[in-house]
């Protein structure tokens, strides 16, 4: 105890002398001691600055640092009278020595004293420094007690302030001194710096591991060192890892150590097991936090609601997106489409991405179109067409404008539903919006009127989409050639099929594969499917084999059909 004192004191009578020649010559000594040398001074530590000016994070190497000549000195603690007589604060005129601070302090002062000054040994800290910064083998243990070291709380922050230290390394230090240093004790401040200093921008999986089990351990024996922003520390490097199975462990460990989790604790454990693909841990994880009604801030539900949705898991993803609706935060615009977009690729969760656009009003309305378009396209694959069209006449008018593909989207609802009326009234709807039908809007409109056998009105639809595009594609005229062939009316199916070619349209293979087999099953014309035969030959089209037979069989048939009625004629 009274080695600390002596120090307080012997400082104080430096400060008195120093002011004395600062009186007379304005001119103060270097004070110079070889243990006190400042850290920033040694080659081997690299200069950092501390994370919080917090003066337990610094030894008496820090308080009583030299200074030049040439600097101005530091402000003496002291006042100076008429007669240039020292005066100090908290001492009687003469009292300069260790019976004068006895006097001035109580026993508890003293203590306090001699628990807060250490002096930091800059040899045995480099020696261990330098330990910890190589690789670890069986001997490091043997290598810590060879130091002589004295582990108090000053010393062990300034290790844990030095970068780069293995932590595995780390770790078995720590160990060590808790098993062999009765003077060590883990505290709250030492803990947390200790857990900061691990789980850096590189940190592995073996490290995390031993960290975690150390900290259990320390949690296990007395709770009340943790915090939840130590937990939320840990439960981040593994999720950074994808260790969703050790981030979720942390997490289940909350109650245990008198903790309660908050709505960072929950999005880092949903982090780590989505990123190691555990989704159904996950959405209980998330079912947890909805129910505690703990949302994280909005880019994070964004980042839970995007993953939720790629696993195919859109109505969880709705879920945590209604929270943080619930919790009137701002809503990341990218997310939200996405969940809209996920939502309408499900028949049944269709309605939901409808009431969702609800939520995009305003400016943001404008450059939706995507969720907006998906929800059409929805509705129209549940058969809800007049209600994809009442959307549709709702963005009309209130944005965002429709473009050719929700347009098709509704005409082709109605023509598979063989409404046409509707269809043909869709369509002219675009058109007065400056919209030009393409060949699909001409297409599924044709095929909706060869369904219900009103060939002439598809004919019609046919001309005038030669009239507006100079190229066509073979499913226009596939629609009306097949069902041409189903009525039997082959001429004008051959009609069309060499029609194609005038307007820019190759037949392909399967153009000629169809029409082929039906005119030889439906019309038994095997003279007209061997000249087709020719054609694709010289366009360098292959039939295949099973349609080249069905041709030789059915002019074998047809030959001795003739014959036959020959010889009985």
């Amino acid at each position: 105890m009274w080695r600390s004192v002596a120090a307080r004191s012997s400082r104080a009578s430096l400060s008195a002398k120093a002011a004395q020649n600062f009186g007379a010559t304005q001119n103060p000594k270097v004070l110079s001691s070889k243990t006190l040398i400042p850290l920033a001074q040694s080659s081997h530590f690299p200069t950092r600055s501390p994370p919080c000016q917090n003066p337990r994070f610094f030894s008496q190497v820090s308080e009583d640092l030299s200074y030049s000549d040439s600097a101005e000195p530091p402000p003496p603690p002291f006042s100076l009278d008429e007669n240039d007589d020292a005066q100090m604060d908290g001492f009687a005129p003469g009292d300069d020595g260790v019976d004068g601070v006895s006097e001035q302090l109580g026993s508890g002062e003293i203590r306090e004293l001699e628990e807060e000054v250490h002096e930091i040994d800059l040899e045995k800290l480099e020696g261990l420094l330098s330990l910890l910064h190589s690789s670890a083998d069986d001997s490091l243990e043997s290598s810590f007690r060879d130091l002589d070291l004295t582990l108090h709380e000053d010393f062990v922050v300034r290790v844990l302030e030095t970068p780069l230290i293995v932590g595995e390394n780390l770790i078995r230090f720590f160990k060590w001194g808790l098993k062999e240093k009765p003077e060590f004790r883990v505290n709250k401040q030492i803990l947390d710096a200790l857990v900061i200093a691990m789980c850096g921008e590189v940190v592995t999986k073996k490290d995390m591991y031993s960290l975690w089990d150390f900290v259990k351990g320390v949690g296990e024996k007395e709770g009340s060192l943790l915090n939840v922003d130590i937990l939320n520390v840990l439960m981040s490097s593994f999720a950074k890892l994808g260790e969703g199975k050790a981030a979720l462990e942390v997490l289940n460990k909350f109650d245990d150590f008198g903790c309660v989790p908050n709505a960072d604790s929950y999005y880092f454990a949903i982090e780590g097991l989505c990123k190691s693909s555990d989704f159904d841990c996950a959405k209980a994880v998330c079912e947890k936090m909805i129910g505690a009604r703990s949302s994280p801030d909005a880019e994070k539900v964004g980042r839970t609601v995007s993953w939720f949705c790629k696993a195919g898991m859109a109505k969880e993803a709705r879920s945590v997106y209604l929270l943080l609706k619930e919790e009137k935060q701002c809503q990341p615009r990218s997310s939200v489409h996405f969940l809209i977009r996920s939502l309408s690729r499900e028949d049944e969760n269709v309605k939901l991405a409808l009431d969702l656009l609800e939520d995009i009003a305003g400016e943001a309305r404008k450059y939706a179109i995507k969720p907006f378009s998906a929800v059409v396209q929805g509705l129209c694959r549940i058969k809800d067409v007049d209600g994809a069209r009442r959307l549709l006449l709702e963005m009309t008018k209130e944005g965002p404008p429709p473009g050719n593909a929700v347009f098709n989207s509704v005409i082709n609802g109605y023509s598979k539903a063989g409404d046409m009326q509707d269809a043909i009234e869709m369509m002219k709807l675009m058109e007065s919006r400056g919209l030009k039908p393409d060949v699909f809007t001409y297409t599924v409109i044709m095929s909706g009127y060869t369904k219900g056998g009103q060939m002439e009105e598809a004919c019609n639809i046919l001309s005038e989409a030669k009239k507006k595009h100079a190229k066509l594609t073979p499913v226009t005229y596939h629609t009306l050639i097949s069902s041409f062939c189903k009525l039997e009316q082959f001429d004008k199916a051959l009609e069309l099929f060499h029609e194609m070619k005038d307007y820019g349209v190759q037949p392909t293979a399967d153009e000629y594969n169809k029409l082929i087999q039906s005119l030889c099953l439906k019309a038994l014309d095997w003279e007209t499917s061997e000249k087709l035969l020719e054609e694709m030959k010289d366009s360098g089209l292959y039939l295949n084999g099973i349609t080249r037979g069905l041709i030789r069989a059915v002019k074998e048939l047809q030959t001795e059909k003739v014959e036959t009625e020959t010889i009985v004629a």
